[in-house]
Parts: C-alpha cells; sequence; structure tokens
C-alpha cells in the first residue's frame, strides 16, 4: 500500500516501518527463530518493492539504514520485553509467596493448637487423673479401716498435686524445652513406676539398660510418654503387671510398655472424643523423629513399641 501511495517516498516509509514490526515481533513471539523468519520476510519484501519501483538503484543507501534501524529497535525490544517479563514473574513470585505465607500461618496455628492441647493433656489432665487415682486409693483403705496406709497416699497426693503444678506453670511459661536442668531419665522412670504402684497396686517390672547420654528434648518426651502408658493402664486395661523394657541401642532409644490386662481394638484410637492420650503419644513420637508400634488383643494385654534417637535437637513444629 505504501508502495502504490507513495511511489516516490515509499523507501523512507517501509524503513521506519519494518523495524517498529520486528519489535513488535520480538514481543508477540519472544523466539530468535520466530523473530529471524519475520525479519527474512519482511526483508525480502522490501527489496522486491524498491527493485520493483526503483530497479534497485537505491538499495545500497537503504539497506544499512535498514539493519541498523533493525538492530536498534531490537536491542531497545528486548530489553523492555525483558523488564516486563521479569516484573510478570517477580510478580507471580510474590503472589505464590503470600500464598505459602498464609498457609504456614495456618499450619503455625493448627500445631500451635496441637502442642497446647498435648501439653495441657500431659499436665493438668495427667496429673489429674493421678490424683483422682490416688483419692480412690485413700476412699478404699479408709473403707477398710487402713488409716495409716491412707494417710501416706494423702502426702504422696500432696506431692504431685505441687507437681503437676509445676509442671502446668512451666507449660504456660513455654520454658520446658529451654530448661537446662539435668535430668537421670532411669531414676525419673523408676519415679514414674515407683509412683503408679503406690496409686493403683499395680506392680512394674522394670528392665532399664540405658547407658548413654539423652538430650533434654528427649528425655522429656519419653518421661511424658512413659507417664501417659501408666495412666492409659491404669484407667483402661484393668491389669495385674505392667512390663517397662527400655535400652539404647545404636544410637536408639528403644522402649517397650506392656500389660496383661483387657486390651483394645487399635482400629478405634483417635476416634473417641476426650481420649487423646496415645495421639499425644504419636505426635511426641513423630516430632523426636522415631516410630511406634501398637499391638492389643483381647484378654491379651497392650504393648507398645517405641524407637526414637537419643539425641534429638529441639525443632519448630511445623
Amino acid at each position: 500500500m505504501s508502495s502504490y501511495l507513495l511511489p516516490v517516498g515509499f523507501p523512507i516509509v517501509l524503513v521506519c516501518l519494518i523495524p517498529v514490526l520486528i519489535g513488535q515481533g520480538v514481543g508477540v513471539y519472544y523466539q530468535p527463530l520466530k523473530v529471524t523468519m519475520l525479519f527474512l520476510a519482511l526483508y525480502l519484501v522490501f527489496c522486491a518493492v524498491v527493485i520493483w519501483f526503483h530497479n534497485g538503484e537505491q538499495i545500497g543507501i537503504l539497506m544499512p539504514v535498514l539493519i541498523m534501524l533493525i538492530v536498534v529497535v531490537v536491542a531497545y525490544a528486548l530489553l523492555f520485553y525483558q523488564q516486563v517479563h521479569a516484573r510478570v514473574r517477580t510478580q507471580t513470585f510474590l503472589r505464590e509467596l503470600e500464598t505459602a505465607h498464609q498457609k504456614v500461618e495456618e499450619l503455625t496455628l493448627a500445631n500451635e493448637r496441637q502442642r497446647m492441647a498435648r501439653d495441657l493433656h500431659d499436665t493438668l489432665a495427667q496429673g489429674l487423673a493421678g490424683l483422682i487415682m490416688q483419692l480412690e486409693a485413700i476412699d478404699a483403705h479408709l473403707t477398710k479401716g487402713g488409716t495409716t496406709r491412707a494417710h501416706e497416699i494423702v502426702q504422696q497426693s500432696m506431692s504431685q498435686a505441687r507437681r503437676s503444678l509445676s509442671e502446668a506453670r512451666r507449660a504456660i511459661d513455654d520454658l520446658r524445652s529451654q530448661s537446662a536442668v539435668e535430668v537421670d531419665f532411669a531414676e525419673a522412670v523408676r519415679e514414674e513406676a515407683q509412683r503408679f504402684t503406690m496409686a493403683t497396686g499395680i506392680p512394674v517390672d522394670l528392665e532399664l539398660d540405658v547407658n548413654a547420654s539423652l538430650s533434654t528434648l528427649v528425655t522429656e518426651h519419653a518421661k511424658h510418654i512413659v507417664r501417659e502408658c501408666l495412666t492409659n493402664v491404669a484407667k483402661h486395661a484393668h491389669a495385674k503387671i505392667v512390663y517397662i523394657r527400655m535400652m539404647n541401642m545404636e544410637q536408639m532409644l528403644r522402649m517397650q510398655v506392656r500389660d496383661n490386662g483387657k486390651g483394645f481394638n487399635i482400629q478405634t484410637i483417635g476416634r473417641k472424643a476426650g481420649h487423646y492420650g496415645l495421639i499425644g503419644i504419636q505426635e511426641r513420637v513423630r516430632l523426636l523423629g522415631g516410630s511406634m508400634n501398637i499391638q492389643s488383643s483381647a484378654r491379651e494385654g497392650t504393648a507398645i513399641e517405641i524407637e526414637m534417637p537419643l539425641a534429638k535437637e529441639a525443632r519448630h513444629e511445623m
């Protein structure tokens, strides 16, 4: 159209128009092969028109000018569209980052709720359950006239109440994982077993072979696991004896808590409201990077086997 409308001045129009079209092609295709094909097509059309109308007289002057303009325009177009694409990618990354941040907040809140529920269960709930068992034992002894034994259990109940209050305060202050107090793990397990036997009358057969040092985090979680297992035995198992086996082997702590009680259906774990003890144990084992296996059958008791690393650094529950 330029050739027919401006038979004399069309070369100048095409020299200005073709670089613009190629620059637009860079933005549309953004592929070297397609841009090169567009350049060759326009270049051939330009040469054919100049030869057709001017017999190629001005082609020697027009072609260097055309090539120079194309180089300038293409370079500018590449720089411009690179900035555009970079901005688009940045905006996309920002949107993805915002979405990820929202998901992290949701997961953090969910995990914090689980942690708070677990801490409340392992402090207030377990402490109150222990006090109830001891009060029941006191009532039984008083009924039988055993005032001396009842008085002993009252003293133990007072000690346990103070300890439960201390643990509740420590959980509220969130100082449990930062505590620098060294605890003898084996001795702590023996104390738990002794308190359990004195409160319930159920003997505990202990076999402790832990001669390696445990991190504070592992010690704290393992103590709560043992306490929760014994609490479950007292509340549900109707057992005559409890066996606790612990040993360290190949940088792993292996635990087994077994009873000869009535057993239960392991498929019901987590499905009954108000029964969160085993769920809390599973969460603690998961946080320590360990594994847990539960076996139970009617009239044959329950066995909980746990394996976890001896040393585990504290990590965020995310």
